[in-house]
C-alpha cells in the first residue's frame, strides 16, 4: 500500500515530457492517464468551443482518450501538447461535419468507392496520362495529394494514414474522395487539351 502511494506521488511529480517518455518506453497506462488528465480542461474548452454543447464536448474528450489509448502504437508523438491539440481539433471537426448529413452520408455510404482502385496509379500509364497526372497532382491541395499518394502509391490503410497525418478518419476519407474526384476531372481536361493540341498540329 505504501509502495503504491509512493509510486502515485512519484508519478504526480513527473513533468509532461517525462510522463510521455515513460508511457512510450514502458507502455504503462498509468503514465498516459496522468498526462491526459492534465489536459482535460484544455481539451474540454477546445471541444466546447467547437461543438457548442457541454455534453457533446464531454463525450468528445472521452472519445479522444479512447482513440489515442487504443491506437497508441500507431502514433509518433514528440510534442504532446501540439499533437493532442491537432488530434482533438480534427476529432471535433469530424463531429461537426456529422450535422451535414448529406456530406457525411457521402463519406460513409460510398465505401465501395473508397476501395476502388484508381487506375492511373497502377503503373500502366501512357505518356500522355503520365504527364497529365504529374500536372494535376501539383494542382491538388497538399492534404488531398498526400492522402491519395499514401493510399494508392504506398498502399497505406486508412488507419495508417490517420496516424501519419494526424487527421481524423473521416477527414482522410474525404481527402481521398474529393482529391480523386478533382484529379480525375483535371486529368480528363489535360488529356482533352493534349488531344486537341495533337489535332491542331496535323
Amino acid at each position: 500500500m505504501v509502495g503504491m502511494e509512493n509510486n502515485k506521488t512519484h508519478i504526480l511529480q513527473l513533468t509532461n515530457e517525462q510522463l510521455l517518455e515513460r508511457f512510450q518506453t514502458e507502455d504503462k497506462k498509468i503514465y498516459f492517464d496522468e498526462l491526459f488528465k492534465r489536459y482535460i480542461p484544455l481539451l474540454y474548452g477546445l471541444c466546447l468551443k467547437c461543438l457548442k454543447n457541454s455534453e457533446e464536448a464531454k463525450n468528445a474528450v472521452m472519445e479522444i482518450y479512447g482513440e489515442v489509448i487504443t491506437n497508441r502504437s500507431l502514433y509518433i508523438i514528440k510534442n504532446f501538447h501540439d499533437w493532442l491539440y491537432t488530434f482533438a481539433k480534427n476529432h471535433c471537426l469530424h463531429e461537426m461535419r456529422k450535422s451535414n448529413s448529406r456530406r457525411f452520408a457521402e463519406l460513409v455510404d460510398d465505401k465501395v468507392n473508397f476501395e476502388k482502385e484508381f487506375t492511373l496509379f497502377d503503373g500502366n500509364r501512357s505518356s500522355e496520362e503520365e504527364k497529365a497526372l504529374s500536372v494535376c497532382l501539383k494542382k491538388l491541395n497538399e492534404n488531398q495529394r498526400k492522402c491519395l499518394e499514401y493510399f494508392y502509391n504506398d498502399h497505406k490503410s486508412y488507419v495508417e494514414i490517420v496516424a501519419m497525418t494526424g487527421n481524423a478518419l473521416a477527414k482522410v476519407k474525404s481527402y481521398i474522395v474529393s482529391g480523386r474526384r478533382n484529379l480525375e476531372r483535371c486529368i480528363a481536361k489535360e488529356l482533352k487539351k493534349a488531344k486537341k493540341e495533337d489535332f491542331d498540329q496535323l
